[in-house]
């Protein structure tokens, strides 16, 4: 997967996401689909081109194009046939060992400076969850999140998710 973040090109380190990364990622995708039925927003999953622009909305000056495991987008007129141009309300993103540190900071900004509400991190070996709020333009993260936990949206109303039965779910 190739993805370009403020004009410069990151490449995945390895050809596909491990296992576990696609069981986390497929598990959150299904269980933000059956929430969302029937309410204005909609859910994505990789690949799926999420295009961030600076001003304008023309692809020619679009410079940062990434494709999160997992996003949420309640702005339907953001969505075309392309992916979604703007910000999504929620990402998530769960860490691979090709995910290099430059790239996560990075995306960490570009996310913020974008708008995106709520940037969720998921580390699949040690089964947490951090997520980062924008609040007033800047993100705060929450506590580590860990087996013990139900963690709450704060975008997507009522949306939560058991992280120990989650996690069970996963072999």
């Amino acid at each position: 997967m190739v993805e370009l973040i403020k004009g410069k090109v990151f490449r995945s380190a390895t050809a596909a996401p491990r296992r576990k990364h696609q069981e986390i990622a497929g598990l959150l995708y299904s269980r933000f689909l059956v929430f969302l039925e029937g309410k204005n927003c909609k859910v994505f999953i990789a690949p799926f081109e999420v295009r961030l622009p600076n001003k304008s909305r023309k692809n020619e000056d679009i410079f940062t194009v990434v494709q999160p495991d997992v996003c949420v987008v309640c702005d339907r007129t953001k969505l075309d046939d392309a992916g979604c141009i703007g910000a999504p309300d929620l990402i998530v993103e769960v860490l691979s060992p090709g995910n290099n540190k430059k790239e996560l900071r990075n995306k960490y900004e570009v996310y913020e400076e974008s708008g995106v509400k709520e940037y969720w991190v998921i580390q699949p070996d040690q089964e947490t969850l951090l997520i980062n709020t924008l609040t007033d333009g800047k993100y705060v993260p929450s506590r580590l999140f860990t087996h013990s936990d139900i963690v709450k949206s704060e975008c997507i109303a009522g949306f939560e998710v058991d992280l120990e039965e989650f996690f069970e779910k996963i072999d």
